[in-house]
Parts: structure tokens; C-alpha cells; sequence
């Protein structure tokens, strides 16, 4: 950190703070940089992840961020222009693309830095789109999460490459670490969920949306059922969908593969280091590819074996042979093929998978990593 008469000010700036990979990972450059010395502003609509915040001391500054209006962003440029003034800020980062409209040009009236960090391939159906998603490209530093993303840039946004900073997501170790989640927390989750104690446990992580893939697992759990007839028990783990028929179509196909007996779905979890060491098996089935992914490193963290889609982040996490299995995106032969090699395991060949996901983790995947990296593309602006 630069040596200046007090603390540089960041302000990030997202649609809300509910859940998911975007919302963690700025409460997590939220605390490192109050534990650097920094001073952390963060501005959204808020949401339950506020708390986090507010336990580690961290302003924020509930605005509505989430319209994707035109006239909604215009009104944002005043609100935000008049956050860099009230708490000095010196950069604004930003990490959505709606609110990084608003961001950008306040951030360009107040004479600061604006940077952003480019979370997903997003929709570039037409023009239009392209050119709405272009915002995430007018940083003067843009982070990529992923080589895949970095890939995406250069190749639709190619005067960003020089601007491109690879910064992968991070596992918190402090919460994702086999030896830290007691046995005893384990215990209550599956005896809250009913779980029969006799047979592995399959668990497919996060939000239970269509393109997260839970179809393609149950097809796969299907035929896997009519090849190998050992019992197991498979999860869908993640918040229920507010609005739609998936979860009725989910229902329908669990059934209709007389699964019915060894799927469950739940809605949520809070626990959910506790949910991957409950798991013997953590698969990824994404049915397009992911921007980076915490599933499969978060399951890799906890001493899982994981079994992911062959495209997206996934290729940067997973190295087929060694710590984990890549199967044919979409296809659920494959993916059952995969689940079967991972059951069939000796128990030297497993801890050799744990050994390696765990060092794949720490080596490429920390949150420290993350934290540390992003601070000096903080300090180069700076």
C-alpha cells in the first residue's frame, strides 16, 4: 500500500448483496482490505450479506443498484458521485454491469480511478448487447477470473487485453478446511435431512437453476442406476428457484427416472463446508461453461472427490487423472462413467486424489491469493 497521509478509500460497487460468487467475493476484498490498512466502502441495494460487513467494520451504502432502467442507471450516477465525495474515495470497482454504467461515469466526473471485474461471458446475442456488456471493459484495469474469461475479453474486447489482470476466485480456508468442520456438524445435517447412513452421497452444489444442470445429473444417476445396482443417495443442495417450473420439471424427471427414493432436494443450506465433507462425491454439471466455479474447488478444499464439465474454469481447476474427473459437457453417459470410476477407487488411490486437490487449492485457489493480487491492482492504480 502506498505511503499516503490516510488509508486509500476503495469502493465497490454491485447490484445487491444476497448471495452468490460475486457478493462473496467482495465482502471477502471488503475485509482484506480492512485488514491491509485500507478504508472498504461498499455500495448495493443490500441484502442479508450486509451483515458480513458490518461485523468486520465495513461501511456500506445501500443505493438501488439493481434496475437495469436506463433511467434508474442515470439516476445512479448522482447517488454514487456523491459517495466518492462524502468518503473520499479513491477508486471505484466495480462488478456488475448495470451499476458499473453508473459507476463509471461518476467515478469520470469525480476524477478517480474506476476499474471493474469481469465476472461472466454475459449474453452478447447482438450489438446492443455487445455493447451494454462493453462497460465491464472500461477499467483501466480489468480482472479476469479465469483464463477462460481472460480469453473471452481479448477475443470479443481486444483493445482491453493490455488491461487484463488474471486473478482467480479464492476458497476461504478458514471456513472450507477438512480438519476445521467438526464431525458433530455433519451429524446434525444429515440427520436433519433424513440422510440413510449406509450408502455414498452424491451432492450437486448451488443454486438449483436449469443451466446448473440438475436434468443432466439426475439422466446420468439414471444410468448409472441401471449399470451398477449399489445404492447411493444424491443432493441437490441450493436455493430454490422463486419463480418458474423448474423445480417442477426437476421433480417430474427425478421421478420419471424412479429416482425418487435416492434424490432429495434442498432448498438451501447454511452450513455448507459441514454439506461437503457430509458428501463422498461433489460433481459440477453446468450445462454451459461457468466463468470460474466455486464448486469445484470448494469440494477439492474439502478433501472431495469432484467430478466436473470439460469446459470453462472448470479446465483450470481440474486435471483429469490427479485430482479429479472432466466428462463430455451435456452428456450424461459420460458423466455416469465418471461417477463410476470415482466409486470404484481404492482407498490409497482416494487419499492420493485428496492429497492433490488439497495442494491444487492452496497452491492456485486461496482467498489470500485472491486478496493479495487484487490489493496490488488496487496499489498500481493508486
Amino acid at each position: 500500500m502506498p505511503q499516503n497521509k490516510r488509508p486509500p478509500v476503495i469502493l465497490q460497487v454491485l447490484p445487491a448483496l444476497r448471495s452468490g460468487g460475486v457478493e462473496r467475493g467482495t465482502v471477502e476484498i471488503a475485509t482484506s482490505l480492512a485488514e491491509n490498512g485500507y478504508k472498504a466502502i461498499v455500495a448495493s441495494a443490500g441484502g442479508p450479506m450486509v451483515k458480513a460487513l458490518s461485523h468486520i467494520g465495513v461501511t456500506h451504502v445501500t443505493l438501488p443498484l439493481v434496475s437495469r432502467k436506463p433511467w434508474a442507471i442515470y439516476q445512479n450516477i448522482n447517488r454514487l458521485q456523491a459517495v466518492i465525495a462524502d468518503f473520499n474515495v479513491d477508486i471505484v470497482h466495480a462488478r456488475s454491469r448495470a451499476p458499473a454504467w453508473s459507476a463509471y461515469f461518476a467515478a469520470q466526473k469525480s476524477n478517480v480511478p474506476f476499474m471493474t471485474t469481469f465476472h461472466g461471458t454475459y449474453n452478447a446475442t447482438n450489438r446492443l448487447k455487445k455493447s451494454y456488456n462493453a462497460i465491464m471493459t472500461k477499467g483501466q484495469r480489468v480482472i479476469a477470473i479465469s483464463r477462460h474469461i481472460a480469453a473471452h475479453i481479448t477475443h470479443h474486447y481486444p483493445m482491453a487485453a493490455s488491461k487484463i489482470r488474471l486473478i482467480y476466485r479464492g476458497v476461504n480456508h478458514a471456513q472450507f478446511d477438512l480438519e476445521k468442520v467438526a464431525d458433530s456438524r455433519v451429524i446434525a445435517l444429515a440427520n436433519k435431512w433424513a440422510l440413510p447412513m449406509d450408502r455414498p452421497i452424491i451432492m450437486l452444489p448451488g443454486r438449483l437453476t436449469r443451466w446448473k444442470g440438475g436434468t443432466l445429473l439426475i439422466a446420468a444417476l439414471a444410468n448409472l442406476k441401471a449399470h451398477d445396482p449399489r445404492p447411493f443417495c444424491c443432493l441437490l443442495v441450493g436455493a430454490l428457484p422463486q419463480k418458474g417450473t423448474y423445480l417442477k420439471t426437476l421433480l417430474h424427471t427425478i421421478a420419471q427416472a424412479g429416482l425418487s427414493e435416492s434424490v432429495k432436494i434442498i432448498d438451501g443450506c447454511d452450513d455448507m463446508p459441514a454439506a461437503y465433507k457430509l458428501a463422498d462425491i461433489v460433481v459440477s454439471a453446468s450445462l454451459e461453461p461457468e466463468a470460474f466455479g466455486r464448486v469445484a474447488v470448494e469440494g477439492l478444499a474439502m478433501g472431495r472427490l469432484v467430478i466436473a464439465p470439460a469446459h470453462g474454469g472448470a479446465l483450470e481447476q481440474i486435471i483429469p487423472g490427479e485430482n479429479g474427473w472432466l466428462f463430455a459437457p451435456n452428456d450424461a453417459q459420460d458423466l455416469a462413467a465418471k461417477m463410476t470410476e470415482a466409486r470404484n477407487l481404492t482407498a490409497q488411490a482416494r487419499l492420493s486424489y485428496l492429497e492433490a486437490g488439497l495442494k491444487t487449492v492452496r497452491d492456485n485457489f486461496s482467498v489470500r491469493q485472491m486478496a493479495e493480487k487484487t490489493l496490488a491492482v488496487y496499489d498500481e492504480l493508486l
